[in-house]
Parts: C-alpha cells; structure tokens; sequence
C-alpha cells in the first residue's frame, strides 16, 4: 500500500433516480480530475423519498444503482463505493445495501445496513426506517486490498454502535467507511464527534460521504461529508453544499499513530 487521494461524496439526493445518477457521475468525475482513486458515494445516493416511493420503484432503483456503479468504477478506473440504495426483499421490504466495486467493475464487497433509524427526533421529524428496509443479519467483512488498505464497511446509524467498528478493527480494517444521511438535527451535535471517535478508538481513517441540504418535504440532512485520520485530525471536510472532501490516505501515518498509540494491544475485556 503506497500514499493515495480518496474522496468523500457530498450530494443533495431527490426523488429522482436519473437526476440524482446525473450528479453522482458530475461528482465523481470532478474526484477523479482531482486525483482521487478510491471514491465513496453516501447513502441513499440514487434516490432519497418517500419510503413508499422508495419501496414501489426498489427494483429499477436497485438495477440501474448497480450498473451505475460498475460503469462509472470501470469508465474512470477507479475503486468506487456505492454507500446504500434499496434492494427488494420482497413487495414490502428492501435491503439498504452499500456496494464496494473495482476498477474492472467486479464487485468486492456487499454490506446490508444492520442498525436501523427509528428514532423520534427532537426537532418534530420522526424516522421508522424498519417500516420498509429488512434489517441485514451478518457482520460487515473487511476487503483486504493491497493498494487501498483493508477496508471496511457500514452505514450511517450503524455508526453509534463502536462495537461494530471494533470487529472491523479485528479482522485488520484500516479504513473505515461511514456513508450517511445523517438529519440535520442529530448532525449538528453527534456527526463530527462519532467520527473521530471510530477513527480514535480504532486507530482507522474514516471516509464519511454524506448528504446534504433538503430533500423533499421536511426531510434535511447535515452535510460535512468528510476524512478523519487515525489520530481524529480532521483532514477534509465538505461543508454544506453539494462537493467532494478530498485526502491522502497515507500508510506511515497509520503506522506511526499506531505505534504511538497502540490502544488496541492494551485491551483486556475481549
């Protein structure tokens, strides 16, 4: 593993799958011009609505997401994460699936979101994504890559569980991947600080694509798409429009933050 650019997405996702695949493409490509060679998209990247919209158009929304995913991976050469769309379960459910492709377009890894957002926020807006997405049932695994690093997957809610992050760490994760949609409400307060503590506790980059600004009735979303180090240093951060957060991903750091800090060697509840 040699020093590389990755980005993190930042997109305001609508109700409109051919839009919302129009911007992603707009965006990888101005990653890609900048150098990038790993890209992340958030979640709900292809499509973010109503959750019976999302549940009727599951299976155009799902087949035109992962051909996106493996034409932009190949047509750009790069490593291309695809952070959540909708896969049918059934006429009911989906499964909130985040995709990791190659640059031959060869799919590495598949990870079906297990913590699930029902959560009555404070702001008046209350979240039941259980209504309509099927809970995944097994533990994300790590993609053990040579030129990127180990990486390893989950998604948005799933980062207030550390214990999930802790079992990637095991299995030798040294990038963490976060794609989200995080409220603006909860944002505001929890985002920065969950990051950089899966970065710190884990001694991992963390790469968090996110969605940004309003996407339909009273649904907003926070921002910051970002890339923290192992230290918790804030490498880049993407503000609240639509963009990319760009960084270097930089074997000798993590070894040397591991070696100053060598937290996961001091464990004694395993």
């Amino acid at each position: 593993m040699k020093s590389y650019l990755a980005a993190a997405v930042q997109m305001t996702s609508l109700p409109d799958l051919e839009k919302n695949l129009v911007e992603a493409e707009t965006l990888i490509e101005l990653a890609v011009r900048q150098g990038a060679q790993l890209i992340t998209l958030p979640e709900n990247f292809s499509f973010l609505g109503k959750e019976e919209d999302k549940v009727a158009q599951a299976q155009a929304i799902a087949l035109q997401s992962e051909k996106f995913l493996k034409t932009m991976a190949q047509r750009f050469q790069v490593t291309l994460l695809g952070g959540g769309f909708p896969v049918p379960v059934d006429n009911t459910k989906v499964y909130n699936t985040a995709l990791l492709i190659d640059p031959n377009g060869v799919e590495l890894m598949r990870y079906q979101k297990v913590h699930l957002f029902d959560v009555n926020v404070p702001d008046g807006n209350t979240y039941q994504e259980s209504s309509t997405v099927m809970a995944g049932d097994q533990l994300p695994s790590v993609c053990y890559s040579e030129t990127l690093g180990n990486l390893g997957l989950s998604v948005c809610y799933d980062v207030r569980f550390p214990e999930l992050y802790r079992h990637l760490a095991d299995k030798g994760a040294d990038i963490l991947f976060v794609p989200a949609a995080f409220t603006a409400y909860t944002g505001k307060d929890h985002w920065q600080v969950l990051l950089q503590a899966r970065a710190i506790e884990n001694t991992c980059y963390v790469i968090a694509p996110a969605q940004t600004g309003r996407h339909y009735a009273m649904r907003k979303t926070h921002g910051h798409a970002m890339i923290v180090d192992p230290w918790g240093v804030i490498l880049a951060d993407a503000g609240d429009k639509p963009g990319v957060a760009i960084a270097e991903i930089n074997p000798t750091r993590l070894e040397q933050v591991r070696r100053q800090m060598p937290s996961l060697e001091h464990r004694v509840f395993i």
